[in-house]
């Protein structure tokens, strides 16, 4: 099943697959992955239907780009997959460890720009996302916009778009260019988007790419903390320690039964869900292996009907899982988020 991503954007895949966990060791890293079954992930997905794959230069520092940019080789990037990535994540090699800053200054973006083309290796960039908003420069979200705008113009990129702002950020963008997406995290344990966000995309014309669908395998059905690897950075996340885990897995246990009864799996009721909520065009889902591809494919053809719908909505009141407040990134408050949505433009 393909959607118009927003009322300018390209046909997509209501599926589409992330390369977050085939970056490999780092510090937000899944732990150890294979780069060549992480390749034929990504081929089995784009000859299996898939339209498009997501990443991100941070991811890995660069690794998760070059192995997309090595998978896509069969194909035709552009046409038979398009190819997103997003900018404004830095990092730097010091001698105590690699840090990773918030940087959305034009010629950061720029960089950003060329160095994901030369790892994905493409001529132009289907979707060229803001990856979060600068927490880091203090630049005016008007200069970064209009770079990315630039980016158009210049034919290096064919549309925009952002991820994790907020409405205030993403109104400021709209009056310089259209926002052509909005990616969020958003899954039956995180449902903030689902409030205001995907509204007013929906309103204004903008597509949505939600990302996290699974809740990062906690809505799997298989999720094991033992499992994980050492450096695994859930590990350290709060919503995989208790009270929260043991709440998420007793949620995902009356899942099972909805999941049972429809004649799907756990990871497909888990993406057909956010699905089914108007406005969201497409979900990323990540995979590592062909076989995890497999398990959510068929998510975009998943029709919920109304009666197990209205279960969810009666397990998540019961249970209380999940949150409905956005997870802001490591090292940044709510108070920076409210502060920066609020600012205005400089000048």
């Amino acid at each position: 099943m393909r959607r118009s991503l927003g009322s300018h954007g390209p046909e997509v895949t209501t599926v589409g697959l992330g390369s977050w966990a085939m970056s490999g060791p780092y510090v937000f890293g899944w732990g150890p992955a294979d780069d060549d079954e992480s390749i034929a992930a990504i081929r089995h997905a784009v000859e299996s239907g898939v339209n498009w794959v997501d990443s991100a230069p941070v991811y890995g520092f660069g690794h998760a780009e070059e192995v997309v940019g090595r998978a896509l080789e069969p194909f035709r990037p552009g046409e038979d997959v398009l190819v997103l990535t997003k900018c404004g994540r830095r990092w730097t090699h010091g001698r105590d460890g690699t840090e990773i800053h918030f940087d959305l200054r034009p010629d950061s973006i720029r960089e950003d720009c060329e160095a994901s083309l030369r790892r994905l290796r493409v001529e132009r960039i289907d979707l060229y996302q803001v990856h979060w908003p600068d927490y880091g420069t203090g630049t005016p979200i008007e200069e970064s916009w209009g770079t990315m705008a630039e980016l158009v113009d210049q034919g290096k990129v064919r549309w925009v778009g952002v991820s994790n702002f907020t409405i205030p950020l993403l109104e400021r963008c709209e009056r310089i260019r259209h926002v052509d997406s909005l990616q969020p995290p958003f899954s039956l344990l995180s449902r903030h988007a689902r409030e205001e966000l995907v509204p007013w995309c929906r309103a204004n014309g903008t597509g949505v790419i939600v990302y996290s669908p699974m809740a990062s395998g906690l809505l799997t059905g298989t999720f094991s903390l033992d499992r994980l690897a050492p450096d695994d950075w859930r590990r350290r996340a709060p919503a995989f320690q208790e009270p929260k885990l043991g709440q998420a897995l007793g949620f995902v246990e009356r899942l099972r039964a909805v999941a049972n009864r429809v004649g799907v799996s756990l990871p497909e009721l888990a993406v057909a869900w956010v699905l089914a909520v108007p406005g969201v065009t497409a979900a990323t889902v990540g995979a590592r292996r062909a076989a995890q591809v497999d398990s959510w494919l068929a998510a975009g053809s998943v029709d919920l009907p109304l009666r197990e719908l209205e279960e969810i909505e009666r397990a998540i009141e019961e249970t209380g899982a999940g949150t409905t407040d956005p997870s802001p990134p490591p090292g940044v408050t709510g108070e920076q988020i409210a502060a920066l949505a609020g600012a205005s433009p400089r000048g």
